[in-house]
């Protein structure tokens, strides 16, 4: 079952919290965890009333936090265009380790390959089912914890509260299902490849370990504990949101 309708009161509340924080942040401010802020959103995400009513203050808090503490930005466009290069190197590292006649470079092309695909995709993927569920980005930056450093695409948070939460869910086990295969995708033509047996087995290593960092650490503190999230407010949502489970 889903939660009762927050009262007039308990909105005041958190329109006195959302303005505090506000406040905050305009100060310099940017540990929004320290400051309440995702306790805020994680109770009004759960009522589509309060997800019309807060979803633009709280897209602006969440914006000024990111753009006062992320240095490191690049347009949307630029990170996919660069992106698309990476998936284009992935391909032509098949080429060469089909058209190769040193089984060495063969197989370094291999390797290449899966890494390409692997990172290149991930973004990509949370981008294109973001954007198909009614998402927006606002900028690429470089993520450097835990390493390796690699590319992260930030929402912007209006339009993300306002998709329903089982699309949400979508968008973050887009990116992280998409990385998975794309590290994958050269074992499958290494056959048709002059890439030796090691290429292939460090290849392998390489996509199941990219599995076992999911099942380790994921589930924990990345896309796959957002999926759990957001399934868990999708039961929520849908109970205070009647049949259709939709805002407003």
């Amino acid at each position: 079952m889903g939660e009762a309708p927050i009262s007039a009161a308990d909105q005041g509340d958190l329109a006195h919290e959302l303005a505090r924080i506000q406040a905050a942040v305009d100060r310099g401010e940017t540990d929004l965890k320290a400051l309440g802020f995702w306790r805020v959103v994680g109770r009004v995400k759960r009522d589509p009333a309060l997800v019309e009513r807060f979803a633009d203050q709280i897209g602006r808090i969440d914006r000024e936090a990111f753009e006062t503490g992320v240095r490191l930005r690049f347009p949307v466009w630029f990170g996919n265009a660069v992106l698309l290069a990476g998936l284009l190197i992935g391909g032509a590292g098949l080429v060469v380790a089909r058209r190769a006649s040193s089984e060495a470079v063969a197989g370094v092309a291999l390797l290449v390959s899966s890494g390409a695909f692997a990172v290149g995709v991930h973004d990509l993927a949370h981008w294109v089912v973001g954007r198909a569920v009614g998402m927006r980005f606002t900028a690429y930056f470089m993520k450097m914890w835990p390493p390796p450093p690699r590319p992260g695409i930030k929402t912007d948070y209006a339009s993300y509260l306002r998709t329903p939460p089982s699309r949400r869910a979508l968008m973050h086990a887009a990116g992280a299902l998409a990385s998975k295969v794309g590290g994958f995708v050269p074992l499958f033509f290494w056959p048709l490849t002059n890439a030796p047996v090691w290429a292939a087995i460090a290849v392998a290593v390489f996509a199941f370990g990219t599995v076992l960092t999911d099942v380790l650490w994921s589930v924990r503190s990345s896309d796959w504990k957002r999926v759990r999230r957001e399934l868990r407010v999708a039961r929520a949502y849908t109970g205070n949101a009647g049949s259709s489970g939709q805002p407003g």
